[in-house]
């Protein structure tokens, strides 16, 4: 397989962004007088857009607070994005030796677009990747894979020739929808079972194990 691009998912792949994930959430829990929740639980919370993570978060009694969750939890997001969020040991590394390598590289999440682009950026740097593409209006959320798709026709690179990198089964599906290659990492917020299931063709423990793959 002659790999031409890969695709990274960033929350619990590239970055871990789980406490400042549980702060925000709680931020407007709280709020709102409903009961917070711990890194643990909103790790397998996470993963299907911050609507999604918001409904979730709440009661099922108290669908009614789902907006008001969101605006305050967003708001509260915003600021402070960054106060504890990091790459993984090895990802900067990682990223430095495919540069070298030479595949096109581009980040797909279901965080909103604006976040996913603000934090990869300033991360990362403004041009490690060819394209960074969050959740956006007339994008379906993956595991539809029109995000995918949508990247690798701008790369114009074929998903045969692609790998997609991420840590849950919504990404393994993702992948393997679009026809890419499912790479799952075992360093974020899903266990092995659930990559698995997903599809995943291969699980790396460290990030400098997915240059074995090329």
């Amino acid at each position: 397989m002659s790999v031409k691009a890969i695709i990274f998912d960033l929350d619990g792949t590239l970055a871990d962004t789980l406490q400042d994930l549980t702060d925000a959430l709680n931020y407007g829990l709280k709020e709102l007088l409903q009961p917070e929740h711990s890194p643990e639980d909103y790790r397998m919370m996470v993963g299907t857009g911050f609507r999604e993570l918001c409904r979730k978060a709440l009661p099922p009694d108290r669908m009614d607070l789902l907006d008001a969750l969101m605006e305050k939890s967003e708001n509260r997001y915003t600021e402070h994005y960054l106060d504890k969020t990091k790459p993984y040991p090895g990802i900067v590394q990682l990223l430095d030796e495919l540069h070298r390598r030479g595949p096109s590289l581009a980040v797909l999440s279901n965080k909103p677009d604006s976040f996913t682009r603000q934090m990869t950026r300033q991360m990362f740097g403004p041009n490690c990747f060819k394209l960074i593409l969050g959740e956006q209006q007339g994008v379906p959320r993956k595991p539809d894979p029109a995000g995918v798709l949508l990247i690798l026709r701008q790369l114009k690179v074929s998903p045969a020739n692609s790998l997609y990198v991420g840590d849950s089964g919504t990404d393994m599906q993702t992948a393997t929808a679009a026809g890419m290659h499912p790479v799952g990492v075992s360093w974020g917020f899903r266990d092995r079972s659930e990559l698995l299931a997903g599809g995943a063709k291969h699980i790396i423990d460290e990030p400098a194990e997915l240059l074995e793959l090329l």
